[in-house]
């Protein structure tokens, strides 16, 4: 496993070390006990995700606050996602800057997202299966949001505004500036 930092404070990369020969692959995917050594950070998880989605949809930009923040560590499964993380936390020197990374079974990578990040991802591809493991419950009461298109981002979601598929949800989230995180 290999740890490639990110522009963002504490948002980091990692990379699977993979066996491959005639029969296929192995590697593996996640190691706590590495993870801390390698980073400093908790790499204890509690609750995994999985998502499905087609081609243009649009999830994001969503965080959990307070006690009830969540680190997540996001792959994807199946097809191709473009994936967001954006520091959201006030007195971090990266506060309000983005960094974004694609994500495929071909390239096994995983990002790690801290507390404190605005997470999102959009989908390149058919379709594609996301996976995130976290790091504390999820609890609706929680729930921290930025729009999708905040002009003070400026996050280039790699897809054409017409193909974009969004939850009612996602369509009326707060500004950045209205700091709701």
């Amino acid at each position: 496993m290999k740890i490639k930092e990110t522009p963002l404070k504490d948002c980091c990369i990692i990379e699977p070390t993979v066996f491959e020969d005639e029969r296929g692959y192995f590697y593996e995917k996640f190691n706590e006990k590495k993870f801390e050594e390698l980073t400093g950070m908790n790499g204890h998880f509690v609750q995994d995700n999985i998502s499905k989605s087609s081609y243009g949809v649009l999830r994001g930009i969503h965080l959990q606050k307070g006690e009830h923040a969540q680190a997540k560590l996001v792959s994807c499964l199946e097809g191709k996602v473009w994936d967001i993380a954006v520091d959201l936390r006030k007195d971090s020197p990266t506060f309000g800057k983005w960094f974004g990374i694609e994500l495929t079974p071909e390239n096994k990578l995983q990002l790690y997202v801290p507390r404190g990040f605005g997470h999102g991802f959009s989908v390149l591809s058919e379709t594609a299966v996301f996976a995130y493991k976290c790091d504390n419950f999820y609890d609706k009461d929680s729930e921290g949001s930025v729009i999708w298109n905040d002009p003070d981002l400026n996050i280039d979601w790699k897809l054409p505004l017409e193909v974009v598929q969004l939850s009612g949800k996602d369509k009326s989230l707060p500004k950045f500036s209205e700091r709701n995180f």
